[in-house]
């Protein structure tokens, strides 16, 4: 009996190892699943987007996809990738970009670029004046009318950019649409009204003011590219509770702040020491809140001087207050009509006209003269914020440039 026992003893353990030896085998036979990394998605660039797509699926990784023409590569393949946590990020190609398509587009980088200038946005329907004005001269609008303007602009092609991006010529936006900017001056509370704060302390923002309806077309519209410059005097946004966590609030959402002088003065009724001091002491203010996170760009209030000869003029664009020395970037009149592209050989950063944002009846410059004329020379981007499209036989081009396309029109 004890030798029978033995044996089935042996027996179970021979059976164990057959087991554990034929799993060893099983495990060696099945292929050992790929670690992704972004140099491999990176392989894919100039593939089609289904080989990637293959990937994607047999590793459990989440595609998401954006489109655009390239000078290069053929619809549906891939201009670049971007790698992370299981996510790819992947720019596909629209197309080859050829001269058939500038003419289709219209494509026109030599165009005007309208910057509109706002100060009060009322949440009112109860205004006697032109269409959304609230005040005589149509320097404030109603919320309605705002949300109006927006979507004026959008549905006819225009896609906002950063004032600080047109001043450097940095031009990002989609094939066949066109550039607008937007400022505010003044710093009202209703360009950023804050009604208090929500349950996890931040901000919260009035829906009617003028952030609260760019926020919501930022979210109704992606691809607006919603944007903003607010240019702010000695009371910010006149809330001494909020005022700071305001200014930083807007520039970590893609939004920027600058200078519209302590007071609001007329430089053409002030001396050269008064002008560094209310110039350059609205700059120590903003460093004090944002460092260097704000713009240099000063918003002239009036619009004054209306020469660049005033003998102030020179003292708006650097000084020194109190020991403080400052240099500003670029400077914005009160304006009317478009400004050139800041390709144009005319182009100049010191002395930017602006649109006043106001209804009346198309004439004198409103909104819908504005954009009327627009119609006739607007700039229209090629997509590509590293080249530079203009029709052939175009001279207004600033010659210092590089990377110039030119194509003719009308074949």
């Amino acid at each position: 009996m004890r030798r029978k026992r033995r044996k089935v003893k042996y027996k179970n353990i021979l059976i164990v190892l057959s087991v554990v030896i034929l799993a060893i085998i099983v495990i060696k036979l099945i292929p050992e699943k790929e670690i992704i990394t972004a140099d491999i998605v990176n392989t894919y660039v100039g593939k089609n987007i289904k080989e990637l797509e293959t990937l994607a699926s047999e590793n459990e990784l989440t595609i998401e996809k954006e489109y655009e023409y390239s000078k290069t590569l053929d619809k549906d393949k891939i201009i670049s990738t971007k790698f992370n946590n299981n996510k790819v990020n992947v720019i596909i190609s629209k197309g080859i970009i050829d001269d058939k398509l500038y003419r289709e587009k219209k494509v026109n980088e030599l165009g005007n670029v309208p910057i509109m200038m706002y100060h009060g946005i009322i949440d009112t329907e109860d205004n006697k004046y032109t269409g959304g004005n609230v005040d005589k001269d149509g320097y404030n609008r109603t919320a309605k009318a705002f949300r109006e303007d927006l979507e004026f602009y959008y549905q006819n092609g225009y896609r906002m950019i950063r004032l600080n991006d047109y001043v450097d010529g940095i031009i990002d936006v989609e094939l066949g649409y066109s550039p607008i900017i937007l400022t505010f001056d003044d710093g009202d509370k209703n360009n950023f009204n804050v009604l208090g704060r929500n349950d996890d302390g931040s901000l919260k923002i009035d829906p009617n003011c003028a952030v609260g309806i760019l926020e919501e077309y930022k979210k109704k519209y992606p691809d607006f590219h919603v944007t903003a410059t607010f240019f702010v005097m000695a009371g910010i946004f006149n809330q001494s509770e909020y005022n700071e966590e305001i200014v930083n609030w807007l520039v970590n959402n893609g939004y920027d702040v600058g200078n519209h002088t302590t007071i609001h003065p007329d430089f053409t009724t002030i001396s050269v020491s008064k002008t560094q001091e209310v110039v350059g002491k609205m700059y120590q203010k903003l460093d004090s809140l944002l460092e260097d996170k704000y713009v240099k760009i000063v918003a002239l209030p009036y619009g004054s001087p209306y020469k660049k000869t005033h003998e102030n003029y020179a003292y708006i664009l650097r000084g020194t207050y109190e020991g403080y020395e400052y240099e500003t970037k670029a400077a914005l009149r009160v304006g009317w009509e478009p400004e050139v592209s800041p390709f144009h050989k005319n182009f100049d950063k010191e002395f930017l006209k602006r649109c006043r944002a106001y209804d009346n009846n198309g004439k004198e410059f409103d909104i819908k003269m504005v954009f009327t004329n627009l119609e006739k020379n607007r700039y229209i981007s090629d997509g590509d914020i590293d080249t530079i499209v203009i029709k052939e036989g175009n001279t207004n081009i600033n010659d210092s440039l590089d990377n110039i396309i030119t194509y003719k029109e009308g074949e």
